[in-house]
């Protein structure tokens, strides 16, 4: 078995300990969802089961980019508001514990932070999609227009 003399590029920085490693993944967990659980959650609360009845999604998916991008394509069920007109007028509908998940273009694109950070100074619970409309695609899942 050959056992490497010098650090590599990986090693060279230690890596942190267990217990600082699992509150960074467990945190990062809360601020964070991915294409692959809002697609399954959407899809059962948007059965088309009829045995079974649909129940709603228990979040709010808001695409934040904008309203011409939306149009051109988006993930179905999402509702329209960019990042820049997210105001508590524009929330009334929703309660206040009401979780909300941001998603803009995809990792080139920091909209969905810049939502995030609104919806938190609003004092609202939210979290990210990462990967946004890039990612939701890369997974093979369709938007509508």
């Amino acid at each position: 078995m050959l056992v490497a003399t010098t650090p590599s590029v990986v090693t060279r920085v230690s890596a942190a300990p267990s217990n600082l490693a699992l509150a960074h993944f467990a945190g990062s967990l809360a601020l964070e969802t991915d294409c692959w659980d809002v697609h399954s959650a959407l899809g059962n609360a948007l059965s088309f089961d009829l045995s079974q009845p649909a129940s709603p999604p228990d979040f709010v998916l808001l695409d934040v980019r904008s309203p011409a991008l939306f149009a051109a394509g988006h993930i179905a069920g999402a509702l329209n508001l960019p990042h820049g007109k997210i105001i508590e007028s524009a929330l009334r509908d929703y309660a206040k514990d009401r979780l909300f998940v941001c998603y803009c273009a995809g990792p080139h694109c920091n909209g969905a932070a810049r939502g995030a950070i609104k919806l938190a100074q609003l004092g609202r619970p939210v979290k990210i999609m990462i990967g946004g409309i890039t990612g939701w695609l890369d997974e093979g899942f369709t938007l509508v227009s």
